[in-house]
């Protein structure tokens, strides 16, 4: 069998020399040389350009349609829904830019394609020129950074509601803890030195405030409809605090504090019922179910938008965002630290 397949191998080489030598030995008899490039290679190379033109823009509106429905759900907080708008116009302009652009650069292809006896004009410079591509795109960027700024202000700048809900999410490799102030609203100080097994965010034990601070793991609460600060620490390398659907996102860098804010305006519940959301996770289900693998349902989710190591996939957080009244339940049965700190002295003893 080896021997046919080798044999087999040997005569294609032999035809596909021979082949070769034929080509060659035609071109003999052309009038002209092959890399001469004739009118009717020209013209037909300009009308293979717009074909190609119309080829590429199906295409392009094809993909569209197909993968549009696998994006975002819409913006699940108050500056969300200007930051998605301020996306919308960003991409209307990138498409009638390329479109305009791409249209243009085919369509001369095909109509200033190579003729005999013609001769291309040189123009060395255009004022006129120079200054419309300058300045329209110079306005047209403007307004985007101009809008751009104003609403990364808004969630940066400190927060002065008197009704905030301050939380300090706290990353590590290759996990998150969200701690919560207390009824002081103030998050106790910290001090890298006292981490430990049972101090595992560094809280500083001799910083009062800190008693009535709560610690979560694996899933936190917000309440809609409220601001929510976030303050955000790093025990060990440079981490992303990324909430996709709250279209928020800010690093969380050793030795310092940053802290975004937001509003969320859809609860977890809601969000759920969504048709767009139903939409989308029956199609997540039924990938999942390819690979036996149970459902899931829509869950808000704190990601880690940082390579930071091997498990870097795998660092997420649930996010619950609830009615006042179900956070104020579902706070009610949290404990602080002090009482933990206590429950902790007495098992030791």
């Amino acid at each position: 069998m080896k021997l046919l397949i080798l044999i087999g191998l040997v005569l294609l080489i032999i035809a596909v020399h021979q082949l070769m030598r034929v080509i060659e030995l035609s071109r003999e008899f052309k009038k002209t040389k092959e890399w001469q490039i004739t009118e009717s290679d020209n013209t037909f190379n300009g009308k293979m350009m717009l074909t190609f033109m119309f080829v590429f823009f199906a295409f392009f509106f094809w993909q569209v349609d197909r993968w549009n429905d696998n994006s975002l759900p819409g913006a699940a907080s108050v500056h969300g829904q200007k930051i998605d708008a301020l996306w919308d116009y960003n991409m209307y302009l990138i498409i009638v830019v390329f479109l305009i652009t791409n249209g243009v650069l085919f369509y001369f292809g095909y109509k200033y394609s190579g003729k005999k006896d013609t001769k291309a004009t040189f123009l060395a410079h255009d004022n006129r020129l120079e200054m419309a591509w300058t300045i329209v795109p110079a306005v047209v960027l403007a307004f985007i950074i101009i809008f751009g700024l104003k609403y990364w202000n808004e969630i940066t700048e400190r927060s002065t509601d008197p009704n905030r809900l301050t939380i300090e999410l706290y990353a590590k490799q290759f996990d998150w803890t969200a701690r919560y102030a207390g009824k002081d609203k103030v998050l106790g100080s910290t001090d890298y030195r006292q981490i430990s097994a049972s101090n595992s965010v560094g809280m500083d034990t001799t910083d009062a405030t800190g008693n009535d601070d709560v610690l979560i793991k694996n899933e936190f609460h917000i309440p809609v409809n409220r601001e929510i600060e976030f303050k955000m620490r790093s025990r060990d390398v440079i981490h992303s605090a990324f909430m996709p659907h709250f279209r928020a996102q800010m690093n969380c860098v050793p030795g310092m504090v940053t802290e975004f804010k937001f509003i969320p305006n859809k609860t977890t519940a809601e969000m759920r019922k969504d048709p767009y959301v139903i939409q989308l996770m029956a199609g997540i289900n039924k990938a999942r179910s390819l690979r036996n693998e149970e459902p899931v349902e829509f869950d808000y989710i704190l990601l880690c938008n940082k390579i930071c190591g091997a498990s870097h996939y795998n660092m997420q957080m649930t996010i619950v965002v609830d009615t006042e009244k179900d956070y104020s339940e579902w706070m009610a049965k949290q404990k602080a630290v002090k009482t933990l700190a206590v429950k902790t002295e007495e098992k030791s003893k």
